[in-house]
C-alpha cells in the first residue's frame, strides 16, 4: 500500500505587515492553491487549517474559519495547533486523511498577521506553560534565547560571526529573487556586523522578522491525481512529527556540562535530529539523497545547527559546510532557496507549508530564477513548542 500523497496545488500570500486580518491571507493563499491545481473549492473534500493563536476564536478554529471563508460547501473540517510546527502537523493530518479514504482531496491551509516585535505568549498568565515562564521568570524573549544559542554553538564548534553572517547573506540573496519573500534585497557581511546588537552575539539581520503571509497545498490520493492527469506530480513521502525520546528529552540542545567545552552529546543525538531521522526511515532515504533542504532559520546560528541535525554534514561541521559553498545555490544541497525565515518573517501557522511550497516549484521545476537544477528530493525541517517535531519529504 502506498504511502504517498500528490501534491497538486501550492500557493502564497507575500510576507509583509499588511495590516489586514490573517483570513484573507489565508484564502488568498487557498485561492492560488487551487487554481494551480486546476481543483474547485466545491471538490474539496476536506480543509485542515494550522491555528493561529494570535488570531482569536476564528484563529483557534482556522480549519472552519477558512472554510466559512471559502463558501460552506460540506468540507470535512480539522484544525491544527502545534505553535512553528502547525503547518506540518495540518500536512500531517491531510495526508492521513488521504490514505485511510476519508478524502481524496485536502485543502491545507497557514496564515498569521503577526504582531510588530517580539512574540509574547497569548492568553494571559500560564504558570504551566515553559514558554510563558521563560518570558516571565528569566525575561528571556526569543532573540535572547537565540543569542544564548549562539554562543554555545561558539564556544563549542568555534563559530564565528562571520560565519552567522554569511547565512544571512546566502539567505537574502535567495530571497532577492523570490517574489513572495517579504525582504528582496541583497545583504553584504558588512550590512549585518553594522546591524544594531539585539543579543549578543546576534545582530538584527541574525534574527527573523515577524510577518503578515499565508500558504496553502491542494493535496491527493495519487488515484486522484492520475484520473486529475497529473502523471508525475511532487509527492508527499513521509511527514515526522515525532516528539522527543528519554532521555533525550532536551528539546534544543544537547546535555550541557558546567565547562562548555566538556559538552558531549547523547549517543542518539539531539530532539531535531531524531526528527529528521524519523522522516528518513519513513522515506526510506538517507541525507546523501537529499537535493534541496528548507529550514527553520530563526536565527542565523540556528541554520547551522539543522546542516548538522539533518545529516548533511558531522557535528560541528556546519560552519564548514556554509563555507565551502556546499549549501548555497549551485551547491551540492543548496538551504533556504526560497531565502527562508531571513527573507520571509515568521508567519507562524504558515511557515511549515511555505516550506513545502518552495521544495513543490523546485521539484517540479518552476521555481523561476531559484530553480535548482535537477532537484529531486527535497526535506523541510523545523520544530514547534512542547517537543512537536516537524518534517516533510518530498519527492519527484
Amino acid at each position: 500500500m502506498t504511502t504517498e500523497v500528490a501534491v497538486l496545488g501550492a500557493g502564497m500570500h507575500p510576507w509583509g505587515k499588511w495590516g489586514r486580518g490573517f483570513v484573507e491571507y489565508g484564502v488568498a493563499a487557498a485561492r492560488a492553491a487551487l487554481a494551480d491545481a486546476g481543483i474547485a473549492w466545491r471538490d474539496v473534500g476536506s480543509i485542515v487549517g494550522a491555528d493561529t493563536v494570535r488570531g482569536g476564536y476564528p484563529g483557534y478554529v482556522a480549519g472552519a474559519t477558512f472554510a466559512k471563508a471559502l463558501g460552506w460547501q460540506g468540507a470535512r473540517v480539522a484544525s491544527v495547533y502545534a505553535a512553528c510546527a502547525s503547518g506540518a502537523q495540518a500536512i500531517g493530518t491531510a495526508r492521513t486523511q488521504i490514505l485511510a479514504g476519508m478524502a481524496d482531496v485536502v485543502l491545507v491551509v497557514g496564515a498569521d498577521a503577526a504582531p510588530k516585535g517580539f512574540f509574547r505568549p497569548a492568553g494571559g498568565d500560564r504558570p504551566d506553560d515553559p514558554d510563558w515562564l521563560r518570558f516571565r521568570v528569566l525575561g528571556a524573549t526569543n532573540p535572547a534565547y537565540f543569542g544564548l544559542y549562539a554562543r554555545r554553538r561558539m564556544a563549542v564548534h568555534g563559530d564565528t560571526l562571520d560565519d552567522f553572517a554569511q547565512v544571512k547573506v546566502k539567505n537574502a540573496a535567495a530571497g532577492a529573487l523570490n517574489p513572495n519573500a517579504r525582504y528582496r534585497k541583497p545583504v553584504a557581511v558588512e550590512e549585518v556586523a553594522a546591524s544594531a546588537v539585539v543579543a549578543d552575539p546576534l545582530r538584527l539581520l541574525d534574527i527573523c522578522a515577524t510577518s503578515d503571509g499565508a500558504a496553502a497545498l491542494v493535496l491527493s490520493s495519487m488515484d486522484f491525481a492520475r484520473r486529475h492527469g497529473a502523471a508525475d506530480p511532487v509527492r508527499i513521502r513521509a511527514v515526522s512529527t515525532v516528539t522527543p525520546t528519554y532521555p533525550t528529552t532536551v528539546l534544543d540542545l544537547p546535555d550541557i556540562a558546567t565547562d562548555s567545552a566538556a559538552v558531549v552529546a547523547p549517543a542518539d543525538g539531539t530532539f531535531r535530529a531524531s526528527i529528521a531521522r524519523a522522516a528518513y526511515e519513513e522515506a526510506g532515504i538517507g541525507p546523501e539523497d537529499i537535493s534541496l533542504a528548507e529550514v527553520y532559520d530563526l536565527s542565523t546560528a540556528l541554520e547551522l545547527q539543522w546542516y548538522e541535525d539533518l545529516g548533511l554534514c558531522g557535528e560541528g561541521e556546519g560552519a564548514k559546510l556554509l563555507r565551502d559553498g556546499v549549501t548555497a545555490s549551485g551547491g551540492r544541497v543548496p538551504v533556504n532557496t526560497s531565502g527562508g525565515l531571513a527573507s520571509f518573517g515568521e508567519a507562524v501557522p504558515a511557515q511549515a507549508i511555505a516550506q513545502v511550497c518552495e521544495v513543490t516549484w523546485q521539484l517540479r521545476g518552476t521555481a523561476g530564477a531559484r530553480q535548482i537544477e535537477g532537484a529531486r528530493v527535497g526535506v523541510t525541517a523545523n520544530q514547534g513548542l512542547f517537543g512537536h517535531g516537524s518534517s516533510v519529504v518530498a519527492v519527484r
